[in-house]
């Protein structure tokens, strides 16, 4: 059961960070009116440098795809992490109402690392 629950969760997490990287490329979902004013200028600025914004887009659809298959999941946890990194100080300084659902990705992402770890102490030859 704890296996399945990890899999849903895995595939609900990978799917959430593939659409996220598909909206930075395409602009398909609408950004919402009421954002702060922090969010705007740091969005704004982040969209100066031309090439930040589809270098992440492309880490989000690579490492999101990655967490769908089991095989490559640990992998995809890896290539996902920086982002998340990201994420959570967005939601932790600059929009701070929003932070509930950046600890729930993030608990998802803990409880991934933690189920892959032996893989990831052998790349760190332990």
């Amino acid at each position: 059961m704890k296996q399945k629950t990890l899999n849903i969760l895995a595939v609900f997490l990978g799917l959430m960070i593939v659409n996220s990287g598909l909206n930075k490329l395409f602009n398909y979902i609408p950004v919402p009116p009421d954002l702060p004013e922090a969010v705007v200028k740091d969005n704004a600025a982040m969209m100066e440098i031309q090439w930040l914004m589809p270098l992440i887009a492309v880490a989000e659809i690579i490492g999101g795809l990655m967490l769908l298959v089991k095989r490559t999941r640990p992998m995809g946890v890896l290539v996902v992490f920086p982002v998340m990194v990201g994420v959570l100080l967005v939601h932790l300084f600059v929009m701070p109402s929003t932070l509930p659902v950046a600890l729930v990705v993030w608990a998802i992402l803990g409880w991934l690392i933690y189920e892959y770890r032996d893989r990831y102490l052998a790349l760190l030859g332990k």
